[in-house]
């Protein structure tokens, strides 16, 4: 696997650095601007199958807590509805887990991810803070950063993902007490520990509810976040998570 993300992030360096070689050229007297590769393939994917997994789990999971559809009466055992949206909840949810254990591989291990790993030194920057909040609040430019993320998306995104431990734990908490064989079997005794831990299941399955709030809270915040950054800072910040990359100015490049 990291063999294969390896030579994916070469070869897309390879195009960037052609890419670079010739700026882009301005006219309306802002500076020229370079194509730099932000996010690797690796990342990329990871980002968008967790996206839809938590949708899957959302809707799955609001259907699970409060069922608004029903199939019609019948003495044939045959309509297994919310068994069905169980099944789905289930699966996205260990797809969620697989998503998270395979970003934080990338975030130690992939030469990419460097970027936001130096994000901490912004994050730890009083001035840094200072200038982000006034350009958000439109008092200013954005400023000049070591890494990927400023210091609010940074403390943005270690709260999704204390959040996303949070889902995931209690998440197989109440998985482990319908399924006793196989897996469920084998996590059961471990899973007993942090039950307790949380005080009992019920406490489980509240936290489980308001975690999954939290969850919807960050991402209509997230989406809001990326559309604004996209027009105002006009870098295809929202394209690098597609494409991988993004534009920077000179005196941002240098």
């Amino acid at each position: 696997m990291q063999t294969i993300i390896a030579k994916t992030t070469k070869a897309s360096e390879k195009i960037a650095d052609k890419i670079k070689q010739a700026p882009s050229k301005r006219y309306d007297g802002e500076p020229a601007r370079h194509l730099v590769y932000e996010f690797s393939i690796g990342l990329r994917l990871a980002h968008w199958i967790r996206a839809l997994s938590i949708v899957v789990l959302v809707v799955s999971g609001l259907y699970i807590a409060y069922v608004f559809a029903a199939p019609v009466p019948s003495g044939e055992p045959v309509n297994f509805m919310n068994a069905k949206w169980r099944a789905v909840h289930e699966i996205a949810g260990f797809v969620l887990i697989a998503c998270f254990i395979f970003k934080i591989y990338l975030f130690i291990f992939d030469k990419q991810s460097h970027i936001e790993r130096v994000s901490f030194w912004d994050f730890i920057n009083p001035s840094i803070w200072i200038a982000q909040i006034k350009y958000y609040v439109l008092f200013s430019e954005h400023p000049r950063l070591k890494g990927t993320y400023n210091p609010l998306q940074f403390i943005a995104y270690l709260g999704f993902y204390i959040m996303l431990v949070l889902i995931c734990l209690t998440g197989l908490i109440l998985y482990v007490h319908n399924y006793h064989e196989g897996l469920g079997g084998l996590l059961y005794e471990p899973m007993r520990y942090f039950e307790l831990m949380f005080g009992g299941l019920a406490n489980v399955r509240a936290i489980h509810h308001i975690v999954t709030w939290g969850i919807v809270i960050f991402v209509c915040v997230h989406v809001y976040m990326a559309v604004f950054n996209a027009i105002k800072g006009k870098n295809g910040g929202m394209d690098a998570i597609v494409s991988g990359y993004k534009y920077l100015d000179d005196e941002h490049h240098a």
